[in-house]
């Protein structure tokens, strides 16, 4: 791993870059970005590590498939407006910000019907553009959504995955509700949050790290399951009195998981789905969905720009405690760290200091 020299040029900044197309990462010194007309060059205050970087440093199959090298990676982030393009109006030097990191083609179908979180050409910084492991980062003023002071940049670094989150937990209508989260990682301890914050009668939490379910208790979940040792939806339906949760929160991406909520969704009920399996997933349809008459959500990242809209309302509320998932702040210099943290399975959210 390559180190950059003490006293930078002040045309340079640090940043991790993924250099090669194998496993590892470097930290290194590049030239620091100069934004275009409609862009904004912020100055990076805390940045937050996601698995996709995991999964970019491991250099798996989907990672050797997406990513160009080289690339300056990472994509959630908060920080302040350095300088602005000239076409740039209602941003200025100074702001407090954070960046909606899907740039939407702006031309395609789904972008046309107002759904660009869908787009078709979808690029995303991070991963197609580069990203915020870095002292600075360019964007498109487009992107830019202004923070209020009263968000702590620990919680603005988290907006970006925070906002799956909130699209998953707004779809699932949880207000009234019993639910089931399935999978204790950031996304699915967010939602143990969010499901609460949004009137939902009782939320349990599935998973198979002890130390997860740990963190699922302090997010509030009513009950955890350790899934290496019980069968959730036995239990779920023990304290249902039987019927089943009425929404399933799926945010594990696991095959047996997915199966097992269903079995533990009431009829009628409703599950969203939003973790990621790595292949093809078996499902009895007639017994968990047709005979159910369950009704099956699929999410993908926000909605642009009505998620932040919901996302920052509840913030203002003060109805998000998210204090318990940050585990460890690091500086940036010590993402390795952070990646070792994460394969050991010790860590919430992560945060990193350029």
């Amino acid at each position: 791993m390559s180190q950059p020299s003490p006293s930078p040029s002040p045309t340079l900044m640090k940043a991790i870059r993924k250099t090669t197309a194998a496993e590892g990462f470097d930290y290194v010194e590049v030239e620091k970005p100069t934004p275009g007309p409609k862009e904004v060059l912020i100055k990076v205050t805390l940045a937050s590590v996601c698995g996709t970087d995991f999964h970019i440093t491991n250099w798996d199959a989907w990672s050797a498939n997406r990513i160009v090298p080289p690339l300056v990676y990472g994509h959630e982030f908060c920080g302040v407006i350095e300088s602005v393009g000239e076409k740039v109006h209602g941003l200025k030097p100074g702001d407090y910000v954070s960046a909606e990191m899907h740039l939407p083609c702006g031309h395609c179908l789904q972008c046309q019907q107002g759904h660009k979180h869908i787009c078709e050409n979808v690029k995303i910084f991070g991963i197609d553009l580069p990203g915020c492991f870095a002292e600075y980062i360019k964007i498109p003023a487009k992107q830019v959504v202004k923070l209020p002071a009263s968000i702590k940049p620990e919680y603005g670094a988290l907006l970006d995955s925070l906002g799956n989150s909130v699209h998953a937990v707004s779809k699932g209508n949880v207000s009234g509700k019993t639910v089931h989260v399935v999978g204790c990682g950031p996304l699915g301890l967010f939602a143990i949050v969010l499901a609460k914050a949004m009137g939902a009668l009782k939320v349990y939490a599935s998973d198979i790290s002890p130390f997860r379910l740990g963190l699922a208790e302090k997010a509030g979940a009513d009950a955890v399951f350790a899934v290496d040792k019980v069968r959730a939806s036995d239990e779920i339906k023990a304290l249902t009195g039987g019927p089943g949760v009425d929404v399933v929160l799926e945010m594990s991406g696991s095959p047996a998981a997915i199966n097992d909520a269903l079995q533990g969704l009431k009829l009628g009920g409703t599950a969203v789905l939003m973790g990621i399996p790595k292949g093809t997933v078996e499902l009895d349809l007639s017994r968990d969905v047709i005979f159910k008459e369950a009704r099956i959500i699929g999410v993908n990242g926000r909605e642009i720009f009505q998620t932040w809209l919901l996302m920052l309302d509840l913030m203002a509320a003060g109805k998000l405690d998210l204090d318990f998932i940050i585990t460890h702040e690091l500086p940036l210099s010590e993402f390795g760290q952070a990646m070792d943290l994460i394969r050991q399975g010790v860590s919430g959210k992560i945060l990193l200091k350029p």
